[in-house]
């Protein structure tokens, strides 16, 4: 990933302190609060999508930089909320909000978040960019629903597994890619095209981190934690739709009652890895990941589409 952050390490630094910026608040908690935010935030990946794809269609302007922030403000504000839904205590190895300030204060903080994205799109006038994160919220609030809905039965197939992933996790990544392009280009079908591309990558990451659930790597999580949270990933959901009928309920009862027991999720995961599952999600992420390769096979070969071919390739081939 060190060659795409080279492409775009001026552009990288100068958003780190427009992003700090961005969130400064006059009250003393709230602007503590986010200084303790940015000290820990991730691996900036959507930032890093919005300023390549921006840079594939023209020069990097004020309003790429608008959109970074919006993308980051949002996805930051989703994590607060979801650390509270999770009743997660940790978020990238350190207390999460809700752990040290408590779920009111975390949701505040996370209103407050996202209330800075809406100002900082409507003061610039950026609406183009607005309408197209405000759908990617849309869509990461009843993806989440949906799939509280599906976890209580554990009934779940392939169709509706995609359409939370793409919901969930996708539809910001392929945010992040329709307000770059947009942001330089000005073009509808470019923009559309991008989102496209930011979809297919998108759905990759998440079978990614499905495929964590299943490995020994060092993920930052326990093997077997999304059994014990009641998730079906794609791996799961392929076992139980391709074994014996009395084996896939002996697989829902652990999952339901007993999913708690190291010796039980470790069964389960043998049954997964003995049916294929792995596999076959290894096979589904390569697809999307080869789909979304194809599209920027459109454009003109050069550092930039290569760039954002090497950040593809991250999302399949990181250890964590």
């Amino acid at each position: 990933m060190q060659f795409s952050k080279n492409l775009i390490a001026t552009e990288l630094a100068t958003f780190e302190d427009k992003f700090a910026d961005s969130v400064k608040s006059q009250a003393p908690l709230l602007d503590r609060i986010m200084k303790y935010i940015i000290k820990r935030k991730g691996k900036q990946l959507r930032p890093m999508f919005v300023f390549l794809s921006a840079k594939l269609h023209g020069e990097v302007n004020e309003s790429t930089y608008r959109a970074a922030a919006l993308v980051e403000l949002l996805h930051t504000a989703t994590l607060v909320h979801d650390d509270v839904v999770d009743e997660s205590l940790e978020r990238r190895g350190f207390l999460s909000i809700n752990a040290l300030w408590k779920n009111k204060i975390a949701v505040l903080v996370g209103d407050y978040l996202l209330s800075k994205g809406l100002l900082l799109s409507t003061g610039a006038g950026d609406f183009k960019h607005l309408d197209i994160l405000s759908h990617a919220v849309k869509q990461m609030s009843e993806g989440e629903l949906l799939q509280i809905e599906k976890a209580r039965n554990l009934n779940l197939n392939e169709e509706i597994y995609f359409e939370i992933i793409r919901s969930k996790t996708a539809s910001l990544l392929s945010s992040a890619c329709a307000v770059g392009a947009w942001s330089t280009s000005k073009d509808e079908a470019l923009t559309a095209r991008m989102k496209l591309f930011g979809e297919k990558t998108g759905v990759a990451f998440q079978i990614k981190d499905d495929l964590f659930d299943y490995g020994n790597d060092d993920v930052g999580k326990p093997t077997g934690n999304d059994l014990k949270e009641k998730k079906l990933t794609l791996p799961l959901i392929f076992t139980l739709n391709n074994i014996p009928k009395s084996e896939k309920q002996k697989i829902i009862y652990i999952i339901k009652n007993q999913n708690k027991e190291p010796d039980k999720i470790k069964y389960v995961l043998q049954k997964v890895t003995d049916a294929g599952g792995i596999s076959y999600a290894n096979k589904k992420m390569i697809q999307y990941r080869d789909e979304a390769l194809e599209i920027l096979s459109q454009y003109p070969d050069g550092d930039i589409r290569r760039g954002l071919e090497e950040l593809v390739r991250y999302t399949t081939d990181r250890k964590y």
